[in-house]
């Protein structure tokens, strides 16, 4: 006869196996490579109206980390009437429409916060540690929509690479400036102040990054 002592262990461990399916099957599947190239033109095309119409009323906590917050997060949704009123945009020239289930809607509301915490926020550094992975520190690698991470000490900055361009957010709105700025490949490559310039050369880019939930 088995002891108590056994079954107990072997229950655990039943039960352990049980918690960790059960963990696997609700986990958010990352995109597929055909649905992250539409949320690719739409995560683009999203912070391209902000540089061209100023940012939206909708987007919060504007700041070069809350732009990529908000690009993705509207990327995601369904792109309906309803949708294309509240931004302002017509129907047309549009991307294809982003055929997701339920769980990948909501993936820019679950960003990894780390110790295990997920939610809808997420500065520009934890943006890179827990939610992105390093495609390196050659410029050429980027694809619309990858993050370019400069690391300048006590501050952070993202920038958006938008295939010939990057658009970002200083941090920063005044009635007169709504803190978005766009610069293209060559104007970075010149800049004066050498901290900014996107090369391999320069210790403070630390390098382009692509968002975990896409599979290319």
């Amino acid at each position: 006869m088995e002891s108590p002592v056994n079954v107990l262990i072997r229950s655990l461990g039943v039960l352990a196996l049980l918690l960790s399916a059960g963990a696997r099957a609700i986990e958010t599947p990352a995109l597929d490579p055909q649905q992250s190239q539409v949320f690719r033109a739409w995560f683009v095309r999203i912070a391209q109206e902000q540089l061209s119409r100023g940012p939206s009323p909708r987007w919060y906590q504007q700041d070069c980390a809350g732009l990529v917050r908000f690009a993705a997060n509207e990327a995601l949704k369904v792109h309906d009437d309803k949708w294309l009123r509240s931004n302002g945009l017509s129907n047309r020239y549009l991307p294809p429409e982003l055929e997701l289930s339920a769980g990948q809607r909501g993936l820019a509301q679950q960003w990894q916060q780390g110790g295990g915490k997920v939610g809808p926020y997420v500065n520009a550094i934890k943006l890179i540690q827990f939610n992105s992975q390093l495609v390196g520190r050659d410029i050429a690698q980027a694809r619309p929509g990858d993050l370019m991470f400069f690391d300048q000490g006590d501050d952070q900055h993202l920038m958006i690479w938008m295939g010939r361009y990057i658009a970002y957010h200083t941090g920063t709105t005044t009635p007169t400036d709504n803190g978005m700025r766009s610069a293209s490949l060559q104007q970075l490559m010149t800049w004066k102040d050498t901290r900014w310039i996107p090369d391999a050369a320069n210790p403070n880019f630390i390098g382009v990054y692509r968002l975990n939930f896409l599979s290319q």
